[in-house]
């Protein structure tokens, strides 16, 4: 056999068993991409972090520390929500109890809506206001269905649960043997496609670094100009509405959620003009943040133009989902360092 013929096997029987892997690990690889994004953005800390430690075997014990702290921030959160929400069904729970027996009697924020609050009071008492009444319009609830929904509900969250053990666990290998993969995927890009391979696998991990810079630069301003309109307009606890707001804010108009269900609070307790003036505002720094300022500075450290950061953006959402924030731009990133050197090419030939 001649070494034309064995290396074409070999390039063959690698290719094949490449195939094999990603189709073995496709469940997976999103989860995978995950920690290799968290890696890239916490780098930076990881290697502070490591430099300020002198204990034996600091690699393994900073990225479990890290890793641990990644884990509580989401934990955190997520376990406050599900016991507010346990406590709230338990309060629906209480209230479809004595519904069966005496209705449900109108809110007081429903008489007071501007305009309407008589004719929407008469229509919740007519509707609502009977036990009979809130029999008929509550009927496609029952047992079965709401069984059924727990069920999905839960499954989803276990399942979630464990792909997020996952992305910990990658994480702290990555942090641990970090240095040395860095290392091999930098001469493995050397090999194949030389130079322009170490430079574009560098701009790439600048365009995942940028883009959580950008993300999280966004959410915090965000957070605290909305917390002080929330202020303006009167709404009870501004800080923690304001630091939810922030939270949303990492994904692109979704802080629209938060403040326009403030606005709505607002016009149940009969102030249409705070109201008013609290979405508008809110719907002026959400186009501002994320039309200018995000692709702004993900697109600025990286030397990518406005407009292919805005669609590496939205583009890579609408293809891959949330994971799309980072692979977009990233895409984008490296094609225009691709482009840039074709044209540099060209004039040079």
């Amino acid at each position: 056999m001649t070494t034309y013929t064995q290396n074409r096997a070999c390039l063959v029987a690698g290719l094949s068993l490449l195939l094999l892997g990603v189709w073995v690990l496709h469940d997976f690889l999103d989860l995978l991409v995950w920690a290799v994004v968290l890696a890239i953005s916490t780098w930076p800390l990881y290697q502070r972090l490591l430099s300020m430690s002198h204990i034996p075997h600091k690699e393994t014990w900073v990225g479990l520390g890290l890793t641990i702290l990644i884990a509580a921030v989401v934990f955190v959160p997520v376990g406050y929500g599900l016991c507010r929400l346990v406590t709230e069904g338990k309060n629906l729970a209480e209230l479809f109890k004595a519904a069966d027996v005496n209705g449900i009697p109108c809110p007081i924020w429903v008489e007071n809506l501007p305009w309407i609050g008589a004719d929407a009071k008469a229509y919740w008492l007519r509707e609502l206001g009977s036990a009979t009444a809130t029999k008929n319009a509550i009927h496609w609830i029952d047992s079965g269905s709401v069984l059924y929904f727990t069920k999905d509900t839960a499954n989803l969250l276990v399942q979630h649960f464990f792909g997020f053990l996952i992305i910990l666990l990658t994480l702290l290998f990555v942090y641990q043997h970090g240095h040395k993969l860095g290392q091999n995927i930098l001469e493995s890009t050397y090999r194949l496609f030389g130079n322009k391979g170490h430079r574009y696998t560098l701009h790439a991990n600048a365009a995942v670094r940028s883009t959580v810079n950008g993300m999280l630069v966004v959410g915090v301003g965000k957070g605290l100009l909305m917390g002080l309109g929330y202020a303006f307009a009167g709404l009870d606890n501004p800080a923690i509405l304001g630091a939810v707001t922030g939270i949303f804010a990492l994904i692109p108009f979704a802080a629209k959620i938060i403040f326009s269900a403030c606005a709505i609070v607002l016009i149940a307790q009969g102030h249409p003009i705070e109201a008013a003036s609290l979405f508008t505002y809110g719907m002026l720094l959400t186009m501002i943040a994320d039309n200018y300022v995000r692709p702004a500075l993900i697109g600025g450290a990286v030397k990518l133009p406005f407009l292919w950061t805005l669609l590496g953006i939205f583009g890579g959402m609408e293809a891959f989902g949330m994971l799309g924030l980072f692979l977009g731009p990233v895409l984008m990133a490296v094609l225009i360092s691709i482009w840039r050197d074709w044209l540099h090419e060209l004039k040079t030939a």
